[in-house]
């Protein structure tokens, strides 16, 4: 590449590629703590692995992270407003949300086409990010809903 990279540049090209749209959320010290994250992905069957990535700079993610188990819910396409509210101010974040907390922590939102349980294997440094990696506990797939997508900023549905 041969162009000057740009903040602007690189979210537009970054933005470019649909993606889907995940709540990361646990109790922790009795409190409920979440965040919404666009970079979910499955990273291997054998072991059952995925992963996310959260902004370095991320309030939540430090007090996120000691939960023994993490609940991580697919955001349906009518979540919009959910996924917003989930990436807002932290004591409102579940404000109104159904949701149910496992035995070991992890909360799963209600609604949400598939849930997670999972626990933080390892975390890697990468730019202005962390990726963290998950182990799989348990999963269920609840729904055969279409995904919330996140594309150019803004969320929408698959056609």
């Amino acid at each position: 590449m041969s162009e000057q990279m740009d903040s602007r540049m690189l979210r537009d090209a970054f933005g470019a590629f649909p993606t889907g749209v995940v709540a990361v959320a646990a109790q922790v010290d009795g409190k409920l703590m979440g965040l919404a994250a666009s970079s979910f992905t499955s990273v291997s069957l054998d072991p059952p692995l995925v992963s996310f990535s959260v902004a370095k700079g991320s309030t939540t993610w430090p007090d996120l992270r000691r939960a023994e188990h993490l609940g991580v819910t697919v955001l349906a396409e009518d979540h919009g407003a959910l996924c917003r509210q989930l990436a807002g101010p932290a004591p409102e974040r579940f404000t109104g949300v159904a949701f149910e907390i496992t035995d070991s922590g992890a909360v799963m939102l209600a609604e949400g086409i598939a849930q997670y349980d999972c626990s933080v294997r390892d975390e890697f440094e990468a730019g202005d990010h962390i990726i963290v990696l998950l182990k799989l506990h348990a999963v269920v797939v609840h729904s055969r809903r279409q995904p919330l997508i996140f594309h150019r900023s803004e969320f929408g549905r698959l056609a």
